[in-house]
């Protein structure tokens, strides 16, 4: 029961209007800054600013953020004990280079403030630039036209261009033009207001704040037209730079000035303009950081950046801009004919995706990306599930740099591992740094799928990708020590047959902790060790050479390979024979079950609300945990299974989670309920756009955003590809026409056309691919399009709401 499900278009059209290829601002507003602040912003996966205005007030909360760039602080237990998480890790908030303030007869324009006869501001996903246009009546009485961009670069991931554009329409005046980069991590801008943090109340999805000085001033330069600021992590000891370089064109008079001070550079013009005669400003921006590599040494990689820009120019990078996402968009593009405000929310989502991973070049993506400091700027097991398996079908290099995060930080899992008294890795259920951040193991380091979620993307791209050699290089040492990990772990249980089990853990599920067998950690570590067992046997066969460095690396002898294979067969998969259905761990259905139906809205969700303990009494759901098993491990159920885990398990799911509507409308469409999935899908689209959680202003939620194209190819198209074999077998909503996207399998990209009759393939790069549809099997070959009929987008149940299914269920009056 998911109190967050909307209509088919919760935006105000009015303020919002659609537009298939932009997200327009027609008016602004203070009442939502937090979240136009993230919906506006601009980033690379490297770097990320959030959609603040250029003048600096107001705000919400002021950020920009470098992927991985953090401050590390302890971890204060109130009770302490063995293998608790010793040191937090938060991402910083770096200095702030938006900032360009403009004064006309020495009146600051301020929007919440400023009498404006138009205004527009724009994020357009064909070129990634971030514009506004507006003119302002001042005080006065003198027309003011100001035109400004900012744009994050794709294919230059330490830079930032802006533009600042300001033309007298009426009347000439005195106009100042002061660009900053002011340091907001450290306390005040210079109007003594602190910058926006963690926020007030308890939330454990925002970041914490600090109370020491976080960047230590290292040096600061300038000269006539570039300043340069330099920092270091007081605990963490990481070192950043930051450069800006000035341009200034125009036909008036004007004078210019520069300093620079340990938090504050300033460039300031100040200019007698005249009507019609534009004073344009540029603004190039490079960061440049690194683990602790002094900051001189990042002064001068932020000239080097700096002069590439003056030597180029403003436009060769945003042609290779435009080019890059041209490029992206030929591979990643879903379009719904017919439905502009779904194809605008769909490229919205689409678009995040890009600039939370484009460039994160092996640092991972976090769970808000680089738009905002939500969850501390800490990776999850999100990424995994819901990113990579997106990035592997439409942007596979990319995938394969995400993947290489988890690579690098093996070492650290193997560490974790031992401390956790287990063979093997284990990987950290939140972090930056690669050591465990979780301060509450019920719901964070006890969450062990976190390695078969690994597991899984690694095994992801290899089968659609058919790279071998990263599998044989890199990614199996992954699954041989998370295999590892799970037979360790686990143990032999001798009833009437043998069997095994695992007990002591927590699933995706936050409001079920510390349980034994819980379903989607035994199917998906089923899943890690017989995919570990059959790449080693493999591996020996392709290249004896890495297999044979990889066994003695991991001291590993082929009885225990075998062994994994047999943990597999028996791994223990609860089924209760009564009640029809898996029980997402023992005991779970000898709970009470939650009355959602008649829980308040204002008691949602329910972790800001209750104690863990209330919670955990009871049979309710944070998010979908038997039901994402489902459909990642889907060849593992009968349609009837998922039909009956579908119908106990929607009832009491909160939706709590942004990570649990997608999935809901997978298995919604797969098993019939075809209007609950179109419900879901629209609730997992909107998210962040109607603020669906109230926390879109601490950052983008990534994974919902790779959950919708999920949604739509996984589950509107019934696209499945268990072992690497494709198939489809689809579920178009009655109201849409058409739904058209392109997959990369095997270095074949096929156009996907999906029709109310018919599926349509074409190969639009590569080779032949060979294709399933509903148990036909075709081969679809280059230059000659495939199309198969379809009798029916499957069956087509009435929905069902509120109240449990189960029969005899009871639902007493929530605590």
């Amino acid at each position: 029961m998911n109190v967050h499900e909307i209509g088919p278009d919760p935006l105000d059209r009015d303020r919002f209007p659609v537009d298939p290829w932009r997200l327009v601002e027609s008016y602004p507003s203070d009442e939502d800054l937090g979240t136009t602040e993230t919906l506006f912003a601009v980033g690379n996966g490297y770097l990320g600013m959030r959609g603040n205005v250029e003048e600096g007030r107001h705000a919400h909360s002021h950020g920009t953020f470098i992927n991985g760039f953090h401050e590390t602080w302890a971890i204060r237990h109130a009770e302490e004990a063995f293998g608790f998480a010793r040191t937090g890790q938060t991402i910083v908030n770096v200095p702030d280079t938006k900032t360009i303030k403009l004064y006309v007869d020495d009146e600051p324009l301020l929007l919440s403030m400023a009498d404006f006869e138009d205004y527009e501001r724009s994020l357009d996903f064909h070129d990634g630039v971030l514009r506004r246009h507006l003119i302002w009546r001042t005080p006065s009485g003198k027309r003011v036209k100001v035109v400004s961009t900012r744009m994050v670069s794709f294919t230059e991931r330490h830079l930032a261009l802006m533009t600042f554009e300001v033309t007298m329409l009426e009347g000439s005046a005195p106009v100042v033009v002061s660009s900053q980069v002011l340091n907001r991590q450290d306390g005040f801008d210079e109007y003594h207001v602190a910058t926006a943090a963690a926020g007030e109340g308890f939330d454990p999805r925002k970041s914490s704040r600090f109370d020491q000085r976080v960047l230590d001033p290292q040096q600061a330069w300038n000269s006539e037209r570039r300043m340069i600021l330099g920092y270091r992590c007081v605990n963490s000891g990481m070192t950043l730079a930051v450069g800006a370089d000035h341009t200034i064109v125009t036909d008036n008079a004007f004078e210019e000035l520069i300093s620079t001070e340990p938090d504050l550079g300033k460039k300031v013009y100040r200019v007698r303009a005249e009507p019609g005669r534009p004073i344009t400003i540029t603004k190039a921006v490079s960061y440049h950081t690194s683990r602790g590599v002094p900051t001189r040494e990042l002064f001068d990689r932020c000239r080097r950046t700096l002069d590439r820009v003056r030597e180029h120019g403003f436009d060769h990078y945003a042609a290779e801009q435009r080019r890059w996402l041209d490029t992206y968009w030929a591979n990643t593009d879903v379009t719904i004919p017919g439905q502009d405000a779904v194809q605008q929310a769909t490229r919205w989502n689409l678009f995040q995706l890009a600039q939370a991973a484009a460039r994160a070049d092996q640092m991972g993506v976090a769970a808000k990306g680089v738009s905002g400091s939500g969850y501390e700027g800490h990776y999850f097991w999100d990424t995994e599930v819901y990113v990579i398996p997106f990035l592997t079908y439409t942007n596979p290099s990319i995938a394969r740099n995400a993947l290489r995060f988890r690579i690098n930080l093996l070492g650290k899992a193997e560490e974790r591992a031992y401390e956790m008294s287990q063979r093997g890795a284990l990987y950290p259920w939140r972090t930056i740094n690669g050591e465990e951040a979780s301060a509450y193991y019920a719901a964070g380091t006890a969450q062990y799928h976190i390695n078969a979620d690994v597991a899984f993307a690694l095994t992801k791209f290899a089968e659609v990708t058919g790279d071998n050699g990263f599998m044989y290089r890199d990614g199996a040492e992954v699954l041989a020590q998370t295999a590892r990990m799970f037979a360790d772990l686990g143990f032999w249980r001798t009833n009437s047959t043998e069997s095994f089990h695992i007990h002591g853990v927590t699933g995706p599920d936050e409001y079920t902790t510390v349980v034994n067998n819980n379903l989607f950690t035994n199917v998906m570590a089923k899943a890690n060790l017989h995919n570990a067992a059959a790449v080693l046997t493999q591996m020996k066969h392709d290249d004896p050479q890495a297999y044979s460095r990889l066994v003695k690396r991991l001291d590993l002898s082929e009885d225990e390979i075998e062994e994994w294979d047999r943990c597999a067969e028996g791994m223990f998969i609860p089924f209760d024979e009564t009640v029809g259905v898996h029980p997402q761990a023992d005991h779970f259905l000898d709970r009470e079950l939650w009355d959602l139906e008649h829980t308040p809205a204002d008691k949602r969700p329910l972790l800001l609300h209750y104690h863990p303990l209330v919670i955990y009494r009871f049979q309710v759901l944070k998010q979908a945990d038997v039901v994402l098993a489902l459909f990642l491990q889907g060849d593992q159920f009968t349609l009837a299974e998922k039909k009956a885990d579908f119908e106990y398990y929607d009832p009491i799911t909160t939706g709590d989670s942004t990570l649990s509507a997608v999935v809901q409308s997978i298995i919604a469409a797969e098993v019939g309920y075809a209007d609950m999935a179109l419900r879901y899908f629209l609730t997992g689209l909107y998210v962040d756009l109607a603020d669906l959680h109230r926390n879109t202003s601490d950052g983008v939620h990534i994974a919902s955003a790779g959950g919708v194209w999920t949604a739509l190819v996984h589950g509107f198209a019934g696209l499945r590809d268990h072992g690497g074999a494709i198939s489809f077998d689809p579920r178009l909503p009655r109201e849409w026409p058409e739904l058209s996207f392109p997959i990369r399998v095997r270095g074949t990209r096929l156009r996907v056309t999906l029709r109310t009759k018919e599926i349509h393939f074409e190969v639009e790069e590569g080779g032949p691919l060979e294709v399933c549809v509903r148990g036909t099997t075709c081969t679809v070959e280059p230059g000659a399009g495939t199309t198969v009929p379809l009798a029916n987008q499957g069956p087509r149940l009435p929905s069902f709401e509120g109240t449990h299914p189960i029969v005899g269920a009871s639902a007493p009056t929530a605590p």
